[in-house]
């Protein structure tokens, strides 16, 4: 309920963020529509299979949505990696490990974020079949979706790709101080280290 009361005691805040999100999101599809044409014609060869990859992840309420990436993997029928378990690094392709790596892949979340289903900046959105694991084993979790969830945020440029329950902890613990401590100098901080990032190209 604190969050929750934080997150509603700051309206001019919430506002004006979802409003920078709507004219980023539209001054980057030009960007996201060259972008995938040029990856539906290297994808024959370096990543075979479908442009965009959809899953469902755990959103706003805790609330299920679709999230839109270009694939990155090799097609498989379901997901098997349990919730405390790495990432199948053999399944990323060679175009895929590029994307990845520049952050590229993240791109057409801005269709969710001109959804209203996520944000620019804002919690990781986990996979929704993990994210109920996570409900019920990692104290704070539900606290971290009193929000949209983020494109980036505080705890992906922080922590990165987090692969179990200990660092699924800490990354809670980092979104929920996010939540509580928003404002316009941190939103920038993220934006600022999000690009240090995608330079660095140390995604994963």
């Amino acid at each position: 309920m604190g969050y929750l009361l934080h997150t509603n005691g700051n309206k001019l805040f919430w506002g004006s963020k979802r409003l920078f999100d709507v004219i980023v999101s539209l001054l980057l599809l030009p960007l996201l529509l060259i972008l995938s044409i040029i990856i539906f014609f290297l994808n024959p060869f370096y990543n075979i299979g479908n442009l965009i990859f959809v899953q469902e992840r755990m959103g706003k309420n805790c609330e299920a949505f679709f999230a839109f990436k270009f694939r990155t993997m090799s097609s498989t029928d379901e997901i098997t990696r349990k919730y405390d378990e790495p990432i199948e690094e053999e399944r990323i392709t060679p175009l895929g490990r590029i994307l990845r790596r520049s952050r590229i892949d993240e791109l057409p979340q801005i269709l969710n974020v001109l959804r209203g289903d996520m944000s620019l900046i804002g919690p990781r959105p986990d996979y929704y079949a993990h994210a109920l694991e996570y409900l019920k084993n990692v104290e704070g979790y539900c606290d971290r979706h009193t929000i949209r969830p983020g494109i980036t945020g505080l705890s992906q440029v922080t922590l990165g790709y987090v692969e179990n329950l200990d660092l699924i902890s800490k990354k809670v613990s980092i979104d929920n101080h996010y939540i509580q401590n928003v404002s316009y100098i941190n939103e920038f901080k993220i934006i600022y280290s999000t690009i240090s990032v995608i330079l660095r190209g140390i995604g994963k």
